[in-house]
């Protein structure tokens, strides 16, 4: 940002001169003497630009970085293309904001644009939106979407993220929106006890797909569960993984969310991420955030403008359906420009990495006397038992010693995640200390 000056001094003379004023303090002379800074701030001197770098340089080596990372629980850690922070650290794209004057933000609504035409390419979606927080607040925001006066009950597998099903629990609280959980069974939601739960006034069923413990699940038998009640099917999906599985839209979902973090952004200490949702036509008018479309100007010339939603949605809460009042402009341009460097076939090429590497793991953990917990199908997440007493802290301080971040610890197990900067040599590694502890 070092050449970002907003006005010059000609410019800010000529604003004063404008509005019959002299200088800045002309304009403070209604504010009482005894209330402005006489002197300076009792705070240190500034530092030179060498000695900021040393000092922050110094905080940041107080982190623990890990060469190997196994976790994933709901943030991945992926290869970014240098093109991508290349292009989204400009200057004049890190201070974009809410473009609300269409004339002179054209470059950040194409790009919010282009960000939302891939989302629905990647979900099989008709139309998408931006600036949700992250992946739990998109989930959340799904139930005032389905919500209508004689269907006022939301429900929610257990095979969900815990972090999702909170913020969800928070959103119900607030609207006195009843929230159901359905039990799980040997990894996956348990059809049966979906079954029995949904009545004549369910909203919405929210599946994860992968789910938390990294299972496939059944989406095409439990959307046709949800809606045989009436009710919305909603899913929760990883990005990366939507390049191989079936979309949502195949698997007869109505909405579609998820967490736009695999997309060129780092884990980054848990944000700012990016909550993306994409829905059916039908329901393109409940749809919260921000929507740009395309347009052609007085001259026929393209054009992109904030669409379809009122400016109360945005900044007017007691009018607003969508509790959604900044905006993720700048995630969103990074997640579009990652899916337009990789292209479709890089994110498959991404997603079958994940995933192979993912098996080859559990397969050499299983020769170590690791045990799965769940034998279904998954894409790059997954559960392991072991026999012997604290063997997850054993295991997990070993990996660390060893500087390898191990997977997550869930209840009765180990979650572990595979992405594709993960080397084959560095799995063998982690495996063969594994085993030495279950010895």
């Amino acid at each position: 940002m070092g050449s970002y000056v907003p006005t010059t001094a000609a410019e800010r003379g000529g604003m004063l001169a404008a509005i019959g004023v002299k200088s800045l303090e002309d304009l403070y002379q209604a504010v009482p003497q005894e209330m402005l800074l006489n002197g300076t701030l009792n705070i240190p001197e500034g530092m030179s630009e060498l000695e900021v770098r040393e000092a922050v340089t110094a905080m940041a080596e107080k982190n623990k970085v890990y060469k190997t990372v196994l976790r994933g629980a709901g943030a991945y850690r992926h290869f970014i293309p240098a093109v991508v922070k290349s292009i989204t650290s400009r200057e004049e794209l890190v201070t974009c904001y809410t473009p609300y004057q269409a004339e002179i933000s054209q470059g950040v609504l194409q790009g919010t644009f282009e960000f939302q035409t891939m989302i629905c390419e990647l979900t099989g979606m008709d139309v998408a939106n931006a600036s949700h927080y992250d992946g739990a607040t998109a989930a959340a925001e799904t139930i005032p979407m389905c919500r209508d006066r004689k269907r006022m009950k939301a429900y929610v597998s257990a095979c969900a993220n815990p972090q999702v099903i909170e913020v969800m629990r928070t959103y119900c609280f607030a609207s006195n929106t009843e929230l159901t959980v359905v039990p799980a069974k040997d990894g996956r939601t348990d059809l049966d006890a979906l079954k029995a739960a949904l009545g004549e006034d369910a909203a919405c069923f929210y599946l994860q797909q992968p789910n938390y413990f990294g299972q496939i699940e059944d989406a095409r038998a439990i959307g046709e569960l949800v809606h045989a009640a009436g009710a919305k099917f909603v899913m929760g999906v990883n990005p990366i993984a939507c390049a191989l599985l079936p979309t949502p839209r195949e698997m007869g979902a109505d909405i579609a969310v998820g967490d736009g973090q695999p997309l060129g952004l780092d884990t980054a200490f848990g944000g700012p991420y990016l909550g993306f949702m994409a829905t059916t036509a039908a329901m393109t008018r409940k749809l919260p955030g921000r929507i740009v479309g395309q347009t052609k100007d007085v001259d026929g010339k393209t054009g992109y403008v904030l669409t379809l939603s009122a400016r109360e949605q945005h900044i007017r809460r007691e009018k607003a359906s969508s509790n959604i009042c900044s905006n993720q402009a700048l995630c969103a341009f990074t997640a579009g420009v990652y899916m337009a460097a990789m292209g479709e076939a890089g994110m498959k090429q991404c997603a079958r990495l994940c995933t192979s590497k993912a098996h080859y793991f559990a397969a050499e953990l299983v020769k170590a006397d690791c045990k799965l917990k769940y034998q279904g199908e998954f894409f790059h997440e997954f559960v392991t038992e072991a026999e012997c007493p604290n063997c997850r802290k054993k295991i997990l301080d070993a990996l660390d010693a060893a500087d390898i971040l191990g997977g997550a610890e869930v209840d009765g197990g180990i979650l572990w995640c595979v992405t594709e900067l993960v080397s084959k040599a560095q799995l063998d590694k982690a495996v063969s200390i594994v085993k030495e502890v279950l010895k």
